[in-house]
């Protein structure tokens, strides 16, 4: 029986995606639930999978084509090779076991023995977490490379072919092109719609964190343990900061649609965060309704899933205000662009101690530079710089986060 592998259902957000890597082509034999396919959005790497065992009959769409929702990018013939396709796995532990005796067996799904060749990993390292401790694609993902030895192996790094491959003589001025990934070409193509189709301007304040310094080093630890685990950041209390100021202004809250204004009666809070492809936004939904708790653990579970490109398309989906912080990665002040369709995203940055007037006395504080980009079009200059005081008091002033005044 052949059976049609479709490309996955993509939300309205996202209108196209491109084949990113074949891990099977045709005529080879399949398992149920073995990777197929890779396909690279604007926004995330979606998995399509083999349907049954069978044998991969046709591809239609090669690395590099566009597919569109649910397009038809190959065929798999169900059962035909059923036993070949379960004497595979038998085969290639074998062989495993025949190539490194003490060892042990090795099963790993094709796509983590490329991604494993491609980073050098040893698969005998990885502790598989498939079934019957197969390897899977994020089981190396995750893995992290054991401590490095006091005494250096006396066998030459195998990086060293690789730095002797690509020396060049003195004064040699040497290119490297390769295409954008789809990721980075819609994040280029995103920021330059800003720059174009926004009045986008930037105000700026600062905020004294001693009060919140003090309150989490006080209270990290018993944060922890009755929160099973949850760490205790400033990001939560940023985050309820904003809801409460979004509340108190809701053009910040709000977006633009054509020639109408779209006033959200609910505040999802988007958190930039960093990974190797390029900048994401996942989305803490209701965030007004979530405790800092609730907030700072599914933050932490966002960079995780960021880390193992685990992240869903509806996980960074929608979105009506946005936080970035610069400040993980020492930036001191920094202008950040707009997140369209929304009209305005905050900016944090680094902690960093500055002499400061305080009661008419000269006192040294953890200060950290605060920058609000917002779209004129709809956001007043008023507005926008009493938006930012009110988080700044916040800040300052927790209490005021507890109470909501």
């Amino acid at each position: 029986m052949s059976i049609e592998i479709k490309a996955p259902t993509f939300p309205e957000s996202v209108q196209e995606g491109n084949i990113a890597t074949w891990h099977k082509q045709p005529g080879d034999t399949v398992v149920r639930d073995e990777l197929l396919v890779d396909i690279e959005t604007d926004k995330v790497v979606l998995e399509v999978v083999a349907p049954a065992d069978g044998t991969l009959q046709e591809v239609f769409k090669g690395e590099g084509d566009v597919v569109l929702s649910n397009e038809v990018i190959a065929k798999v013939v169900a059962g035909a090779v059923e036993s070949a396709s379960a004497a595979a796995p038998a085969a290639a532990a074998e062989e495993a076991s025949t190539d490194d005796e003490a060892g042990g067996d090795t099963i790993a799904s094709p796509a983590a023995r490329k991604l494993a060749e491609e980073k050098g990993i040893d698969l005998q390292q990885v502790t598989g977490t498939g079934k019957d401790g197969r390897i899977t694609k994020e089981d190396v993902v995750g893995w992290q490379a054991p401590a490095v030895p006091s005494t250096p192996p006396a066998a030459p790094a195998p990086a060293q072919p690789v730095q002797e491959a690509v020396a060049v003589a003195a004064g040699e001025r040497v290119e490297k092109r390769v295409p954008m990934t789809r990721m980075r070409s819609r994040i280029a193509d995103r920021l330059l719609q800003v720059t174009q189709t926004t009045a986008m301007l930037t105000t700026f304040n600062e905020v004294d964190m001693h009060r919140i310094m003090a309150l989490r080093s006080e209270f990290k630890d018993t944060f922890t343990k009755v929160h099973n685990g949850t760490r205790l950041g400033f990001m939560g209390f940023f985050v309820k900061a904003a809801t409460e100021a979004l509340k108190r202004f809701p053009s910040v809250n709000a977006s633009i649609d054509g020639n109408d204004i779209v006033y959200h009666g609910y505040q999802d809070v988007g958190v930039a965060v960093s990974t190797d492809k390029g900048l994401v936004v996942p989305v803490l939904r209701d965030a007004d309704n979530m405790g800092i708790a609730e907030i700072e653990s599914t933050i932490a579970e966002f960079g995780g899933k960021a880390r193992d490109g685990k992240l869903t398309i509806e996980d960074m989906t929608g979105g009506t205000f946005t936080i970035t912080n610069g400040g993980v990665f020492g930036s001191l002040l920094s202008t950040p662009i707009l997140n369209p369709p929304q009209t305005a995203i905050l900016g944090m940055h680094k902690i960093q101690e500055r002499p400061v007037a305080e009661n008419g006395q000269v006192v040294v504080r953890p200060m950290m530079y605060l920058a609000l980009s917002y779209d004129h079009r709809l956001i007043d200059g008023k507005e926008a710089v009493q938006f930012l005081v009110a988080i700044k008091e916040m800040i300052e002033n927790p209490a005021k986060i507890l109470l909501e005044i």
